[in-house]
């Protein structure tokens, strides 16, 4: 079995000797032990390993939460603090790094093992999770074809719904032969449901393909659909519980 490897960032030689003794005792090779920032960055690029655990206070500052935001920004690997502070402010900004788990001087040799695995797992998990996010993602040009396909013979007219239109070469919608005035969101989230009429469009497609930005969020998706609906003369827009929307065919 392949060891997961560990970069030891940590200012104190016997707790770092410590954690060294104690990680490989537990099955995992020590790659790297840093005990500032700056050659923590160098072997951390040189090395990738699979965990980080930094000391919150590297030479007695905040280096070490400056390092885990370069770690979550640049790299993407997971990291445990360790520390022996209990200050508030400290912890709060510690937080909004979001670490994968805290070890607490003097550290116990199991709870270290276990909150190591814990942060591996975690961090499995978040990564199957955007792999399947990517593979719900709707390609633009797909959804064209999509489109083109449903229009009325050789016209770029869509029709859905009762009395409803979309004109695919101005992207506009349409009621009655009436323009209905939408923002790019609700004009770009109303394509979506209407390239796959009688499916069900997920949250996780919604925000991937009407958000450029990230940050949105299932109940942004519910807030855009409150308002598109709002703009509609009818109800067409249909709830899939906790699933998505969808447009019957």
């Amino acid at each position: 079995m392949e060891k997961h490897k560990v970069i030891i960032v940590e200012d104190d030689e016997i707790t770092s000797l410590n954690l060294n003794m104690s990680l490989q005792k537990h099955g995992y090779s020590v790659v790297a032990i840093c005990d500032n920032a700056s050659q923590a960055k160098n072997k951390i690029a040189m090395y990738t390993p699979d965990v980080i655990i930094i000391d919150i206070s590297l030479q007695e500052s905040s280096d070490g939460i400056e390092l885990a935001k370069i770690i979550k920004q640049k790299y993407g690997i997971p990291f445990i603090y360790l520390t022996s502070y209990s200050d508030d402010d400290i912890i709060s900004q510690a937080k909004l790094t979001e670490p994968y788990g805290y070890i607490v001087k003097p550290f116990d040799p199991g709870s270290l093992h276990a909150t190591i695995q814990m942060a591996l797992f975690k961090y499995q998990m978040e990564n199957e999770r955007k792999e399947d996010i990517d593979s719900l993602k709707v390609d633009k040009l797909n959804l064209e074809k999509l489109l083109y396909s449903k229009r009325v013979s050789d016209k770029p007219i869509v029709p859905f719904g009762r009395d409803y239109h979309l004109d695919i070469s101005i992207c506009e919608t349409f009621y009655k032969g009436k323009k209905i005035k939408l923002t790019k969101k609700e004009n770009a989230f109303l394509r979506l449901l209407v390239a796959q009429l009688g499916l069900v469009v997920s949250f996780e497609q919604a925000m991937n393909y009407v958000w450029d930005e990230n940050g949105a969020t299932e109940n942004s998706v519910r807030t855009l659909v409150w308002r598109l609906r709002n703009k509609l003369e009818t109800d067409i827009i249909k709830n899939a519980s906790g699933i998505g929307y969808y447009i019957e065919e």
